[in-house]
């Protein structure tokens, strides 16, 4: 499988954080809302199966509004065990809203905002309202489209075949389903001056501790740390410290699969905003990837640009036909 392979490549793991599939983040999005550019829409999706959330796990949307890369606002959405249900498993979820320093918090800290609400795992997207907040959680389609062994490829420049690029030509993700978070909210609660930045999470909790075992941002990025030190060493540092700890890293990396000089791959990261890896957000500007993320984002073919320098071809997938107009936005699952 795609998957099998791309976990022996240097820079690329496709492995779940403890080999769980429930504490896999996959993708963030950020864009305004279609029917209110004063609105914004968050989206968190995670386990590549579509199946049922960590009941001892916190995923998490963090938002830092000052520049300083840590959590000013923090969306936390916290499951139960599944159970059976006479139609199919049930679940369900809290959403604590926490503010300033009650945002950096491990746990499930902050208020309340959405109590005992059930879980979607059927075709029909339940969604839940209070006060400003819209929310919804279930298993939907998975909007990602990318060549899974095609991407292996980029990274083994030898599999690039000649003339023809890295690509086998088939959406590895078009008939696939993933669990979602989403939240839509007034713009103005962002504190945007000009923008913010938005990343995720996912903490365990170990033997009364927690541990944070998975963060997504940029696409792919944290796929490039999880082979080297510690485990969970990228998924548990702060954005704060990406460029230091990480970005000697990415240069090796970079040199492996676009040839990149160290100071020719140090101003690329640069110019990319590869770290640190957080989503930067100008709701001010439309949404498009970098500038937030929106469903239909060819994000694959930017960042296999950013790696290759420039040398490689565009997949040739396009944005998956079962997107909605109105939220949560993702498609019927599968």
């Amino acid at each position: 499988m795609a998957n099998d392979k791309a976990n022996h490549i240097t820079g690329l793991s496709l492995d779940a954080p403890r080999g769980d599939a429930r504490l896999d983040l996959r993708d963030l999005y950020v864009f305004q809302s279609p029917h209110d550019p004063e609105r914004t829409a968050l989206i968190l999706t995670a386990n590549p199966d579509g199946g049922a959330l960590h009941p001892d796990a916190v995923y998490r949307v963090a938002i830092d509004n000052d520049g300083d890369l840590r959590n000013d606002i923090a969306f936390n959405f916290v499951f139960s065990e599944q159970v059976a249900g006479r139609d199919g498993p049930r679940q369900k979820v809290d959403v604590y809203l926490a503010l300033g320093s009650t945002a950096r918090v491990y746990a499930a800290a902050g208020s309340r905002i959405f109590g005992d609400v059930e879980v979607s795992f059927d075709g029909t997207p339940h969604v839940w309202r209070s006060g400003s907040f819209t929310f919804f959680a279930g298993v939907r389609s998975d909007p990602a489209f990318v060549d899974l062994d095609g991407l292996v490829n980029v990274f083994d420049p030898a599999g690039r075949r000649d003339g023809q690029g890295p690509w086998t030509g088939q959406d590895s993700r078009a008939a696939a389903n993933v669990m979602v978070m989403a939240v839509e909210l007034p713009t103005s609660y962002l504190g945007a001056h000009p923008d913010v930045r938005v990343w995720g999470r996912c903490s365990l909790l170990e033997d009364g501790t927690w541990v944070h075992v998975d963060r997504i941002g940029h696409p792919l990025i944290s796929s490039f740390f999880k082979t080297g030190g510690p485990p969970y060493a990228f998924a548990g540092s702060e954005p704060n410290q990406d460029r230091e700890h990480w970005i000697g890293a990415l240069i090796e990396l970079m040199g492996h699969t676009g040839g990149y000089a160290h100071d020719e791959a140090a101003e690329a990261i640069n110019a990319e905003g590869a770290l640190p890896d957080v989503l930067t957000y100008n709701p001010a500007k439309p949404a498009k990837y970098p500038n937030g993320r929106t469903l239909s984002d060819d994000v694959i073919t930017d960042r296999v640009a950013f790696l290759t320098n420039d040398d490689c071809p565009p997949s040739g997938l396009t944005p998956h036909d079962d997107l909605l107009l109105d939220f949560p936005y993702l498609g019927t699952p599968h």
